[in-house]
């Protein structure tokens, strides 16, 4: 599968409406183009931050999906959005437990690599952090989503409730520190937001 983000910044007291629009008209728009496979909205209410995900069955898919959603994506996000950034990914691992629900957490930690140790870094996230991830109170799904080309990644760890996922900071921030150098990849952010809506299916 493929995968599209929006992160987007603004005014904190703004960010309602953003939310709204993205789960009302933006949705529909989603669910109207072919081979869309789930979204995600995650929110960091305090800050003013939004991440919205959308899933494709195939990369044409994506990008055509794209043309519609781009003329929609501004109006939708005002009066929010100070600043919107668009990136792509492919989807390099998706494990789901349990289904993840509304309030829920969500562990973003973005990553940089050489392109050519993009299948180093699936493996390794695949076989040393899942089994992990696994044993985590809490722990509904995580997803891997890497740019080939650039060399850069994004892993997505979601929890059922927040408190699970603060309780999980400690011992995965010894795994992490392990598994970045096994895999050759660099971490260049780690952030955590509130689960507003996700889904996502294979099929």
């Amino acid at each position: 599968m493929f995968v599209r983000t929006v992160y987007a910044t603004g005014d904190p007291a703004q960010i309602e409406s953003a939310i709204r629009a993205l789960n009302s008209e933006g949705r529909s728009l989603l669910e109207e183009r072919p081979e869309y496979r789930g979204s995600g909205v995650f929110v960091d209410r305090e800050l003013g931050k939004l991440l919205a995900v959308s899933w494709w069955g195939s990369e044409e898919a994506r990008r055509n999906s794209d043309q519609v959603m781009r003329e929609r994506r501004g109006p939708m996000l005002e009066p929010f959005a100070g600043t919107v950034a668009v990136e792509n990914y492919e989807v390099g691992v998706l494990h789901t437990v349990q289904l993840p629900r509304v309030g829920g957490g969500v562990r973003m930690t973005r990553v940089e690599f050489d392109p050519a140790d993009t299948d180093l870094f699936i493996e390794t996230f695949r076989s040393s952090g899942i089994p992990r991830l696994d044993t985590l109170p809490g722990f509904a799904r995580c997803a891997l989503l890497v740019d080939r080309q650039l060399g850069r990644g994004t892993v997505g760890v979601l929890f059922v409730d927040r408190a699970s996922m603060a309780a999980s900071r400690g011992g995965q921030a010894a795994a992490r520190r392990q598994d970045v150098a096994k895999a050759h990849v660099t971490v260049v952010a780690l952030e955590e937001f509130e689960v507003v809506h996700a889904d996502v299916h294979s099929d």
